[in-house]
């Protein structure tokens, strides 16, 4: 078994969760962490919530659940070429995505704004909420009990929340939580987490290039001048000349997954001998992010995620569908605030009186939670007049 690194987080020095429950002879405390998330109502929803493509729109586009596992994996495989501790990136890749809404970033556009009197909605707030409060599974405690450990990772993914220059106020739960138990908030997560806020990238880039491709709004061609696909796009027809469209796009992006993970891999291991880190309590004192890309392959992301955004977050395909996402999620959260008698029973419970702040929180949890299909069924039962309620 290979000896994990010095800077790497130990299951054995674990600050331990908020409730204190015996902990478990058969897993280790991150293993557990994993476990309770995948188990969760939220990790099963992710099934049928938009990553690019509304649900309905095929079966082969990748949802939030396949981007999840998707995540975790390359998540897993640089963690344990850094002798990091897997199952703690696992953990947190898993987890970073469970606050989304429906309809994707158009979703989560809507809510916010509807929700902008009362705090507005962030989509890492909702996932601290769904991990601290809203599944219900367990007798002695709400949420899911996580490791200090993964829950800051999970809220400090992309990096330090206060402190720095470009720092935003607090979103509400996060600010609420801290107080029971410090996630400290101003420096970096440990280096699992880390991999795993650079994991989500890598998947991002190249999934969304083969869901692109594959929903045809954008064509191989297109990708001839775009730094790193076009020249390994250009070196498998080179050796592949007869190949088929589909398997050059699949060996294609192999090819920049793997050229991905092994620059991170590899300039991680240059900062971390250089930072001399020695401890995952060093790697948090750094003031300056342990795992990340080379020069080049940052300026290879970067042009990655231009090409995307022009060409495909912005196609007028996408468009169209973003707009019916807005006006649904906005036309949803405006009539069940003026009118809380319309949500479900369990969910009516713990509103308050039409049109007041407590109402709009319950709302905005009971519409971020749910799926892209609940959401237009929701929608038809409500506002279509020939709709059964």
């Amino acid at each position: 078994m290979v000896e994990i690194a010095p800077y790497a987080s130990r299951p054995a020095e674990t600050r331990g969760r908020l409730h204190r429950e015996p902990e478990s002879t058969s897993r280790a405390p991150f293993q557990r962490d994993r476990d309770r998330i995948i188990h969760s109502s939220a990790f099963r929803r992710l099934e049928y919530k938009t990553q690019v493509f509304v649900n309905h729109e095929g079966d082969h586009y990748r949802t939030r659940l396949t981007h999840s596992l998707e995540v975790a994996q390359i998540a897993r495989s640089v963690s344990r070429a850094l002798r990091l501790n897997e199952d703690l990136a696992e953990a947190v890749a898993l987890a970073h995505d469970l606050g989304h809404t429906p309809f994707g970033h158009a979703g989560e556009e809507a809510l916010d704004a509807a929700m902008r009197p009362f705090g507005g909605f962030e989509h890492n707030d909702q996932t601290l909420r769904i991990l601290t409060r809203l599944e219900r599974r367990y007798a002695e405690f709400d949420g899911l009990n996580l490791t200090w450990e993964t829950l800051e990772g999970t809220v400090k993914h992309n990096g330090p929340l206060i402190g720095t220059a470009d720092a935003k106020p607090l979103p509400s739960t996060i600010a609420h939580y801290v107080r029971e138990q410090d996630l400290e908030l101003m420096t970096w997560p440990g280096a699992e987490a880390q991999v795993a806020a650079i994991a989500d990238d890598i998947a991002y880039n190249n999934h969304d290039l083969d869901d692109g491709l594959r929903a045809g709004l954008f064509t191989i061609a297109d990708l001839d001048e775009v730094p790193l696909a076009g020249p390994v796009i250009h070196a498998v027809r080179q050796r592949y000349p007869t190949l088929e469209e589909g398997r050059l796009v699949h060996e294609s992006i192999r090819r920049m997954i793997d050229m991905m993970a092994s620059d991170l891999i590899a300039e991680t291991r240059r900062r971390a001998a250089d930072a001399g880190v020695s401890s995952a309590a060093e790697v948090r004192a750094l003031g300056a992010p342990l795992v990340g890309f080379s020069g080049p392959m940052r300026a290879h992301d970067k042009a990655l995620k231009a090409f995307l955004f022009e060409r495909m977050y912005r196609h007028y395909r996408v468009n169209r569908m973003s707009s019916k996402a807005r006006r649904i999620v906005r036309e949803l959260f405006e009539l069940l605030h003026r009118e809380p008698d319309c949500l479900p029973s369990e969910w009516r419970q713990q509103a308050g009186a039409p049109n007041s702040s407590q109402t709009a929180r319950v709302v905005a949890d009971y519409i971020a939670g749910m799926t892209d299909r609940f959401a237009l069924d929701e929608h038809s039962r409500l506002f279509d007049r020939y709709a059964k309620p």
